[in-house]
């Protein structure tokens, strides 16, 4: 996924309706990089979420120093919403993870308002996940 934060708020701006933007966000989903199946175990799942969600982590093969997140979803809306997290977080240290704000980024592509209290709680989730994974790295 080469897409960026400004290119998906850019594309957002472009769409008519929430339709069109829901239509977008499961396509993102289908983009995702494919967890293998030996993956979708629960130490791998994302506490919190409705849907199931597994996520694992790894240094990215330039840096140890960076860290790849590869992620799945029993729900398209929710790959979608991987998606763009992933957008947010992948190939970043630690560092630039923790400093991240996704509430805000998520608030600025108007989904804190379009997405139902479940998903918004899913998200907040992953978010938080992401964060821990990053909290060990820097500690490691």
């Amino acid at each position: 996924m080469t897409t960026t934060l400004d290119e998906l708020t850019e594309t957002f701006e472009l769409l008519d309706d929430w339709e069109d933007r829901y239509r977008y966000i499961i396509d993102l989903g289908r983009t995702l990089e494919p967890l293998p199946e030996a993956d979708m175990i629960d130490a791998n799942r994302v506490r919190g979420c409705l849907s199931q969600v597994w996520l694992t982590v790894r240094p990215t093969d330039e840096s140890a120093a960076r860290l790849h997140f590869c992620a799945d979803s029993d729900a398209h809306i929710v790959k979608g919403l991987i998606a763009i997290l992933l957008i947010l977080f992948n190939d970043r240290t630690p560092e630039e993870i923790l400093a991240t704000d996704a509430e805000a980024e998520m608030q600025r592509l108007g989904l804190d308002q379009h997405i139902s209290p479940n998903r918004r709680n899913g998200v907040t989730a992953m978010i938080e996940r992401i964060k821990a994974e990053a909290a060990r790295a820097k500690a490691a």
